[in-house]
């Protein structure tokens, strides 16, 4: 039985320990701004930890020139540099011209490109090893958001291990069937709701609770998975313990869009794109997750193990998450 349990214990925390880290590594973030004819504002945002020793840097036209620097400043994970740069363009201006990110591929990385125009033109696109450069076009095109935006969702869950492991809680705790449909369901509901009122600046709340409040939403539902007397409330109806704390959740999610930024010209679609990649990035997850399920109970003869030691996991990570989370908050 403790060979077993060993077994299960190592299997977890190589699933867990991935998704653990590229919540660390963010994709970086690079801002380009026209503030004069021929002049621009760069900010270029990286996170403070590398996986090589290969640094990010941006990439601008070879026609253009620094004209003034100022000293990288920590934020938070991220480390932020800023330039002022001057261009000799044609009458294009940046149209055609390419910007690109350096050291992507080498650091299993991506990066968001926004640029801004006086003209009020504004283009998005995701870089990463396969597309590390963008040729500014003429005018924006909306395939580039449905296809970066989606892709960006999708990203932001697989990476952030504190929303997996509350789907992951919701599974343990509905199994399969129409609960299941229902719970995920009323989860869904709740956190596009937050996501598109906070997004849209229709309300506000603090980012640091809310992270606060998502990891006890997991320690809640822990604690309701280790129940060995009669089944509570929330087992018999998840749907409510899903969905309110989805709205929860839908806020974790507007901080990270918020971050990233929106084409102010195209917010609704950016948002439902956006939002359409988190459910993707979800049903992965989901997917995967009963695969694996079926593996671990043809293989182990220990039933009890197999669900016992997921949510001893829950447990453990979210009371950790507390802990940070609830100094972070205090401080």
């Amino acid at each position: 039985m403790r060979s077993q349990l060993v077994r299960i214990l190592l299997v977890f925390c190589l699933l867990f320990a991935m998704p653990l880290y590229a919540h660390r590594f963010a994709p970086s973030i690079l801002k380009v701004s026209q503030v004069g004819i021929n002049d621009f504002n760069i900010v270029w945002k990286t996170p403070a930890q590398s996986m090589s020793s290969t640094p990010l840097r941006p990439i601008w036209p070879k026609t253009c020139g620094i004209t003034s620097e100022s000293p990288s400043q920590l934020e938070g994970t991220g480390v932020v540099s800023q330039w002022q740069i001057n261009c000799k363009f044609d009458v294009d201006g940046i149209v055609g011209e390419r910007l690109s990110v350096d050291g992507l591929g080498t650091n299993q990385a991506s990066a968001i490109l926004i640029i801004s125009l006086l003209d009020n033109r504004e283009y998005q696109a995701v870089l990463d090893s396969d597309s590390p450069w963008f040729v500014v076009p003429r005018e924006p095109d909306m395939t580039e958001i449905m296809i970066s935006y989606p892709l960006l969702g999708a990203q932001h869950i697989l990476e952030g291990i504190d929303h997996l492991l509350f789907v992951f809680g919701l599974l343990l705790l509905v199994g399969g069937g129409s609960r299941l449909f229902w719970t995920i369901t009323a989860f869904t509901f709740g956190h596009s709701i937050t996501l598109a009122l906070v997004t849209l600046n229709i309300i506000a709340f603090p980012s640091d609770l809310a992270e606060f409040i998502i990891a006890a939403s997991i320690l809640l539902l822990a604690l309701e998975l280790a129940r060995k007397e009669d089944p509570g409330f929330l087992w018999k109806n998840p749907w409510w313990l899903a969905g309110g704390f989805g709205l929860l959740h839908g806020m974790g999610f507007a901080g990270a869009l918020a971050e990233t930024g929106l084409p102010q010209n195209q917010v609704p679609l950016a948002l439902l794109f956006f939002n359409l990649g988190i459910e993707i990035g979800q049903l992965v997850f989901i997917v995967a997750v009963y695969f694996l399920w079926f593996i671990f109970r043809s293989i182990l003869s220990d039933r009890i193990l197999v669900r016992t030691v997921p949510v001893y996991i829950l447990g453990g990570f979210s009371a950790m998450w507390c802990i940070q989370r609830g100094v972070d908050l205090i401080y």
